[in-house]
C-alpha cells in the first residue's frame, strides 16, 4: 500500500539520555522520509549529547558514552537534519508528546529556527491507542504479524512504525470510531490532514501539553493551580505567573508559546488604554486651559472706628 501524500511525510524516532523533554538530549535520530512518488529515504545519525548517558538509558537503547564520543553534537548536525526534513510533515510513535518536543528543544538550543507553523503531525501511537490500546511491539505483531528485530534501535523502531501506519490505514479506513461525545466517524483515512486531525485530538499549544486549546480555541493551562483557566485570565489576576514559568524548568518551546501569548496580552492592554475615555474636566476648568479659572475674591470689608481701636490696642499705637 502507498501513502496518499501531497508533500513528504518524515517519520522519525529518537533515542535519548532520558525522558525529560526540557533537559535530556538526543543520542540517535533516524528519519524515514516518504515522498509523494512512493520513494522512501532513510537517514540515521548518532549524536554526541554533550552529557553522560545514564546507564539505565543505555541498557534500553544500547548506546553508551563511547559510542557517541566521536559523533557530532546536535548543534553541529542541526542544519543537516533540518535540511533533510525540509518542509515535510512529521510522523512518529508517541511523537506528539515526546519526539517532537525533544527535537524542537534541540533545534532551539542550536539556534535553528525550525518552523512548525504549517506542518501536519501524525502520531501513530494515538491511532493505535484509540483503536486498540497497545504498545509498539504489540502493534507490529497485531497489524503486521511480525516481531521487531533489534527492538529499541531507532532505525528498526521507525521502520516498524511506518509499516504499522500502512497496516492501520488498510485496516481502519472504513471502520467507525465513536468519540467521548458519542459522535461516530471514519477518521482513519489515507490522507495526512485526516490523520493529523485524529492524532491531535487534545489540541496542545506547546506539544508538551502544559497548555491546550479549549472548545473556544483559547489557550488554557493544563497543569497546576490554574489548570482550566485561560492563559490571559491568569495574566490578568497574576501576571507574575509568566515570570515564574520563564524561570522554571519548562521546555523552551513551552516558554516560546507562552511569550507569544504574553506579548499579545500586553498589546491588548496597551490598546485598551489608548481607547479609554478621557477623564471629565474639572468643573471650574476652561477647555484647552490646564489651569482652573480663578475664583472671584470677596470685596474688602469697610474699615470702621472699632477696627482702628482694636489695631491700636494690639500693636500699642
Amino acid at each position: 500500500m502507498k501513502l496518499n501524500l501531497i508533500r513528504p511525510l518524515a517519520f522519525f524516532d529518537l533515542e535519548t539520555t532520558g525522558v525529560n523533554v526540557g533537559s535530556d538530549r538526543i543520542v540517535e535520530i533516524a528519519i524515514l522520509k516518504a515522498l509523494p512518488d512512493g520513494t522512501e529515504i532513510i537517514k540515521t545519525m548518532r549524536i554526541n549529547p554533550e552529557m553522560p548517558i545514564p546507564l539505565q538509558s543505555s541498557l534500553i537503547h544500547g548506546i553508551y558514552d563511547q559510542d557517541v564520543a566521536e559523533a557530532p553534537t546536535f548543534k553541529q548536525a542541526a542544519h543537516e537534519i533540518a535540511d533533510f526534513i525540509g518542509d515535510a510533515d512529521l510522523a512518529g510513535y508517541n511523537s506528539n508528546k515526546f519526539d517532537i518536543p525533544v527535537l524542537l528543544e534541540e533545534f532551539m538550543r542550536a539556534g535553528v529556527d525550525f518552523d512548525m507553523s504549517d506542518r501536519k503531525f501524525v502520531d501513530v501511537q494515538n491511532i493505535f491507542h484509540q483503536m486498540e490500546q497497545r504498545t509498539l511491539r504489540a502493534a507490529y505483531k497485531f497489524y503486521c504479524n511480525k516481531d521487531i528485530v533489534n527492538a529499541h534501535s531507532a532505525e528498526a523502531d521507525i521502520i516498524a512504525t511506518y509499516q504499522v501506519l500502512l497496516a492501520q490505514i488498510e485496516k481502519y479506513q472504513d471502520a467507525d470510531f465513536e468519540d467521548k461525545q458519542g459522535n461516530i466517524s471514519k477518521p482513519v483515512k489515507n490522507d495526512v490532514d485526516a490523520l493529523h486531525q485524529f492524532t491531535n485530538m487534545n489540541k496542545c499549544v506547546d506539544f508538551a501539553g502544559r497548555m491546550v486549546f479549549n472548545d473556544k480555541d483559547q489557550e488554557i493551562f493544563n497543569f497546576g493551580k490554574h489548570k482550566g483557566k485561560t492563559v490571559e485570565q491568569v495574566f490578568d489576576i497574576e501576571p507574575s505567573y509568566y515570570a515564574w514559568m520563564q524561570q522554571g524548568d519548562f521546555p523552551l518551546y513551552t516558554k516560546k508559546k507562552l511569550t507569544e501569548i504574553w506579548q499579545r496580552w500586553n498589546q491588548k492592554k496597551a490598546q485598551n488604554k489608548t481607547q479609554a475615555p478621557q477623564k471629565a474636566q474639572q468643573p471650574n476648568a476652561r477647555p484647552g486651559n490646564a489651569y482652573p479659572t480663578p475664583r472671584k475674591e470677596k470685596p474688602a470689608a469697610e474699615v470702621t472706628s472699632d477696627m482702628l481701636e482694636q489695631l491700636k490696642m494690639k500693636f500699642g499705637k
